[in-house]
């Protein structure tokens, strides 16, 4: 299963991955960074694909047992 990480350090806080994400995963912190729910993300790439700063990477994460 996939998961978003944003480079927090990088994010402008712009808000275009937040608008994108069909899912709500993700939210603006303070103006500052965006952050991403793991329990709602579902790794579509959208955001990552959306975010104009490209600081957004889907990757692989490890199944819960």
């Amino acid at each position: 299963m996939n998961k978003a990480i944003v480079s927090q350090s990088e994010c402008v806080a712009c808000g275009v991955c937040k608008k994108v994400c069909p899912r709500q995963a993700i939210t603006i912190f303070h103006g500052i960074y965006a952050d991403v729910n793991e329990d709602l993300c579902i790794g579509c790439k959208k955001c990552e694909k959306a975010c104009p700063a490209s600081v957004i990477q889907v990757t692989e994460r490890e199944v819960k047992a």
